[in-house]
């Protein structure tokens, strides 16, 4: 089993920066890829970004692309996800999750464990 637990969510201003963290527990983080999930209030869960086994490789949205940055330290277990110039579409409750999957996908079938979530709320 693995535990996901997320952290540094919170409120800011439009233009504003958070960095997300998502500790890993159980079984060891680098045995898979992970990514980033967001849920806004009346609508589905979508992709943010996922990233592979060694952090080598990438995959963000275009919707948040150039401003999130996903990144991982697999001797810490931990997934950052840095989150600048935020928007107000922004605000959602950010999930990480583990996938048991191969590959870093975008589709979320292969993710097999979730955090609870944490909310960012983006101001105008």
């Amino acid at each position: 089993q693995v535990q996901l637990v997320e952290s540094g969510g919170g409120l800011v201003q439009a233009g504003g920066s958070l960095r997300l963290s998502c500790a890993v527990s159980g079984r060891t983080s680098s045995r898979y890829p992970m990514g980033w999930f967001r849920q806004a209030p009346g609508k589905e869960r979508e992709f943010v970004a996922a990233i592979t086994l060694s952090g080598g490789s990438t995959d963000v949205a275009d919707s948040v692309k150039g401003r999130f940055t996903i990144s991982r330290d697999n001797a810490k277990n931990t997934l950052y996800l840095q989150m600048n110039s935020l928007k107000p579409e922004d605000t959602a409750v950010y999930y990480c999750a583990a996938s048991t999957g191969i590959i870093a996908t975008r589709s979320q079938y292969p993710y097999s464990y979730w955090g609870q979530g944490t909310q960012v709320t983006v101001s105008s």
